[in-house]
C-alpha cells in the first residue's frame, strides 16, 4: 500500500540520561501521566477524525492506565493557544500534544514547557522550536507532488485554480509553496483564482461558488485543493458537466474524493449522488489524521524514559486511480493487505480522510476514525 512502508526518521536526540528523569513525582502518585492536547482550528473534518484516533489512542489496552487526557481548543489563535499552554504548564503536565496554530509563535511558551521536562510533540504543523518533537508527513513534497500530477494532467498548460488551507500554520505554507515552486516552471501554466479553503469541504464550496461566479468551468483546465476535489466534482456535477469531463483535481484524501475516483461501473452499497464511483481524474493525499495518536504514543514512550526521534517523517499517500483499492469490510486486515477507501454505506459523510491505517499505531482503524474508540484487529 502507499504510504505504509514505516517511518522515516530525520533525526533522534534524546539520550538515555535525561530519560529518566522525564516522570515527575504527579505521575508517581496518581500512576496516570497527566497528557494535554492542545488542538487549534477545529472546523473541518480532519481535526475531528485526528482528535478521535488520539482520543482512542489514549484509550488503548497499552495506554489507558498510563494516560490521563484532557483536550483544550484555542481556534486559529496562537495568542490563545499560548495561554492555554502556559496553564496547561502551571497545572503540571508531563506532556503537551499539540496541533500549532504557528510554526514559531508557540516557541518561547514551548522552550518553558521543555525547560521543566515537560514533553513536548507537535503533530501535523511544525513548530521550530528545537527542544519539541514533531511528527508529520513532508508537506512541501506534498504540494509538489501533487502539482507535478496536475501538470501532467493538464498537459503542461492551462488555468488552475488553488483552494488553499489555513493560512499562517507551515502546513498551508508548506504544500502552496511547493505547488507553486512546480507552477513557476512552466509559462503556460496560469494561477487564475486562489482562495484559502480552511480544509473544510463547505469552506471549498463556498469559495468555489464565489470563482464561478465569474467563471464558466470550460475556462479551467486544471484544480488544485488542500481539500474540495470532492465538492468540485459534486459541484461540476451540479452544473451538467459529465462525469467523463470531470476536471483533473489534485488534493484531499477524502474518502468522497476517492469514491468518486473508482471505475463509474463500480457497484457500491450506500452509493448516492455525488458520492459514487465516477472515474475522476485524481491524486488523493493526505496528512495522515493518525500523525497526533502517533505523538500521543511517543509521548508516553519518552516519558517512560524510552528514546525517542525529534522529528518523525511519516509516509505519503499518493493515490491515483490506477492504485486506489476499495475496502469491503474496513477490517484492520483488509486495510494491512492495501486497500484506501470505503464503502460508502460504512463511512457516510464524504468528507472523512480514508488515510487512517499506520503499522504504528496498531488497535487504531475504522472505530478510532470515526467514534475515538480502539478498534479489535
Amino acid at each position: 500500500m502507499n504510504g505504509t512502508k514505516g517511518m522515516k526518521i530525520l533525526a533522534t536526540s534524546l539520550l538515555a540520561a535525561s530519560a529518566m528523569m522525564l516522570a515527575p513525582a504527579s505521575h508517581a502518585q496518581s500512576d496516570k501521566y497527566k497528557i494535554f492536547l492542545s488542538m487549534s482550528y477545529i472546523g473541518n473534518d480532519w481535526q475531528a477524525e485526528a482528535t478521535n484516533m488520539i482520543k482512542a489512542m489514549a484509550k488503548t489496552p497499552e495506554l489507558r492506565d498510563k494516560v490521563d487526557l484532557e483536550i483544550q481548543v484555542a481556534g486559529a489563535d496562537a495568542q490563545k493557544q499560548i495561554q492555554q499552554i502556559n496553564a496547561m504548564i502551571q497545572a503540571g503536565a508531563n506532556a503537551i500534544v499539540v496541533y500549532p496554530i504557528s510554526p514559531t509563535a508557540l516557541n518561547q511558551v514551548i522552550k518553558r514547557a521543555c525547560s521543566k521536562d515537560i514533553q513536548v510533540f507537535a503533530y501535523d504543523g511544525e513548530v521550530t522550536e528545537p527542544c519539541a518533537h514533531n511528527i508529520h508527513i513532508d508537506q512541501k513534497e506534498a504540494g509538489v507532488a501533487t502539482a507535478e500530477w496536475l501538470v501532467d494532467q493538464m498537459g503542461g498548460k492551462g488555468n488552475i485554480v488553488m483552494i488553499t488551507g489555513v493560512p499562517g500554520t507551515s502546513v498551508d505554507k508548506l504544500r502552496t509553496e511547493g505547488a507553486k515552486s512546480v507552477f513557476a516552471q512552466h509559462p503556460e501554466i496560469k494561477v487564475v483564482n486562489e482562495s484559502p479553503g480552511m480544509w473544510s469541504q463547505a469552506v471549498a464550496r463556498t469559495e468555489l461558488t464565489k470563482i464561478m461566479a465569474v467563471r464558466d468551468w470550460d475556462d479551467i483546465d486544471g484544480l488544485w485543493m488542500q481539500v474540495g476535489c470532492y465538492t468540485a466534482n459534486a459541484m461540476q456535477l451540479e452544473a451538467d458537466r459529465k462525469p467523463e469531463d470531470l476536471l483533473p483535481c489534485a488534493g484531499e484524501g477524502s474518502n468522497g474524493g476517492r469514491i468518486q475516483m473508482l471505475p463509474p461501473d463500480t457497484q457500491l452499497e450506500g452509493a448516492s449522488g455525488a458520492y459514487a464511483p465516477l472515474g475522476a481524474p485524481r491524486f488523493s493525499y493526505a496528512s495522515v489524521p493518525y500523525s497526533g495518536a502517533l505523538a500521543l504514543k511517543l509521548a508516553v514512550e519518552a516519558l517512560d524514559g524510552k528514546a525517542v526521534p525529534q522529528e518523525v517523517i511519516l509516509p505519503l499517500p499518493r493515490i491515483t486511480n490506477e492504485t486506489v483499492k476499495l475496502c469491503q469490510n474496513g477490517t484492520w486486515k483488509e486495510m494491512d493487505d492495501g486497500c484506501n477507501v470505503f464503502m460508502p454505506a460504512i463511512v457516510k459523510n464524504p468528507g472523512w480522510f480514508a488515510s487512517i491505517y499506520s503499522p504504528e499505531t496498531r488497535n487504531l482503524g475504522l472505530e478510532a476514525a470515526l467514534n475515538g474508540e480502539p478498534d479489535q484487529e
